[in-house]
């Protein structure tokens, strides 16, 4: 592919992102401020309920920074495909255009989720630092590593649900029960240290987790025990973005711009 493709294909997705902003959150008020402002506000509602359920500690982790890299770990999961299902429905009119393609539209909607979600994670990693509840990360590369593998894997699962949702129409309704069963799946809210020996490498065949634990391994560092596979991860991510590819281009036909 050429460079002027490339930087084309890059100028599109810009200004599909800017319109996603502009369309999704609107000019006036907060604004863009809700990209941040709207995972932020699950966060801290999620955060204080477990403050009045639960001791401040949980296994020796305190309980503020293990449900914040758990919750917002699965938050960004979620909100990739959630949003990218009705992608496709909601720019449909933008396909009349020769240069803007299908990929194009779920691209930019992962990214918007991914650069909200990261905000939101920052923003609450400083609130709670300023509070006391959890110091610097350990590790930093470790911690980026951990959140762009679980963005990666992210936008495979999307792009399988938004591909299956083009060929049957069950799925915008099964999508949402899948998404809360990845909740208690995922590791957001315990340790795999936590499962017995037996149990924890047939847990571990599953990849996300090894994201939420690598994301916590860069904030804890050597305190917490943790267990995590990069390369496997990695590996499951491109499967399922290689698959929702392949499904995305087999149900073109599907897509209806009139």
């Amino acid at each position: 592919m050429k460079i002027t493709n490339i930087y084309r294909h890059f100028r599109i997705v810009g200004a599909l992102l800017m319109r996603e902003l502009t369309t999704r959150f609107g000019r006036e008020g907060l604004g863009f401020a809700w990209v941040i402002g709207e995972p932020l506000l699950f966060c801290f509602g999620v955060l204080i309920l477990w403050t009045l359920l639960k001791p401040e500690y949980e296994h020796g982790i305190r309980l503020g920074p293990f449900v914040m890299t758990g919750y917002m770990s699965i938050l960004l999961l979620r909100h990739q495909v959630s949003f990218s299902m009705s992608a496709l429905q909601a720019n449909i009119g933008l396909l009349h255009h020769r240069q803007v393609h299908v990929l194009h539209l779920y691209i930019a909607r992962n990214l918007l989720e991914f650069f909200g979600s990261t905000a939101a994670f920052i923003a609450v990693y400083a609130i709670l630092f300023v509070l006391g509840q959890v110091g610097l990360p350990k590790d930093v590369l470790l911690l980026y590593g951990g959140w762009l593998i679980l963005a990666w894997m992210g936008m495979g699962i999307a792009l399988v649900f938004a591909g299956l949702s083009l060929r049957f129409e069950i799925m915008e309704r099964l999508v949402p029960v899948l998404t809360y069963a990845m909740v208690p799946v995922s590791g957001s809210f315990f340790m795999v240290a936590w499962l017995p020996a037996d149990v924890r490498d047939i847990y571990l065949t599953i990849p996300i987790p090894h994201g939420i634990e690598m994301v916590r391994a860069g904030v804890f560092g050597e305190f917490v025990k943790t267990y995590y596979d990069p390369a496997y991860a990695i590996m499951w991510g491109g499967i399922l973005n290689m698959l929702g590819l392949v499904l995305i281009a087999g149900a073109k036909d599907r897509i209806d711009i009139e």
